[in-house]
C-alpha cells in the first residue's frame, strides 16, 4: 500500500492562509509549533544526500532541504528552485512547502494536510508545489515527515508514493 491509500484524515479544520505570496499561514500555530518544526528539519536531515541552508523561495529564517545535485534524477517540476525541493517556515508560522506528485498531491489536499501553492504552475513555480501546515502535535510530524520523505523520493526520480 502507498502513502496516498494510507493517509490519515488530518483533525479539524483547515487553518487560514495569505492566499498570495508569502505564502503563509495564519492561525492554528500552536505555542509548541517551533519546536515541533525543528525536530521534524533534524529528522529530515537524516535522509541521504539532503543538505539543510536558507531558503531560496522561502522568507529568513526559513530552512531549505536540498538535494545533491548529483543524486537529483526527478523532472525540474520536483524541486521548488535550484535543488531545493522542500523548505519550513521555521522563522514564521512553521508551515512547509514542498513538491508533491499525484496521486499524494490530491490525497494530501483532500485528507486535510496540505493546500495547493496560491502561485503553483505560474512560471518558475511547480505546478506540483504545496503548503503542508504547521504540526501541532507529535503525531502531525510522523505525517509531515512521510509527505517530505516522498518529496525527497520525487527529487530522486525514486517512487515518492511508496515513501513513508
Amino acid at each position: 500500500m502507498n502513502l496516498a491509500e494510507t493517509l490519515p484524515v488530518r483533525a479539524g479544520v483547515r487553518p487560514r492562509t495569505i492566499p498570495c505570496a508569502p505564502h503563509s499561514q495564519i492561525d492554528q500555530i500552536v505555542p509548541e509549533a517551533r519546536a515541533l518544526a525543528t525536530g521534524l528539519v533534524e529528522r529530515l536531515a537524516t535522509l541521504g544526500h539532503v543538505k539543510l541552508g536558507h531558503s531560496l523561495r522561502a522568507p529568513p529564517g526559513s530552512v531549505g532541504f536540498y538535494l545533491d545535485p548529483a543524486m537529483g534524477c526527478g523532472r525540474s517540476e520536483a524541486f521548488l528552485l535550484g535543488d531545493e525541493f522542500a523548505h519550513v517556515h521555521l522563522g514564521d508560522d512553521c508551515s512547509l512547502h514542498v513538491i508533491l506528485p499525484e496521486p499524494l498531491r490530491g490525497a494530501a489536499i483532500a485528507a486535510g494536510w496540505a493546500e495547493p501553492h496560491p502561485l503553483a504552475g505560474q512560471p518558475t513555480v511547480s505546478p506540483d508545489t504545496v503548503m503542508l501546515y504547521a504540526p501541532r502535535d507529535a503525531g502531525e510530524v510522523d505525517v509531515l515527515a512521510a509527505l517530505v520523505e516522498a518529496s525527497w523520493a520525487n527529487a530522486r526520480g525514486l517512487n515518492a508514493q511508496a515513501a513513508g
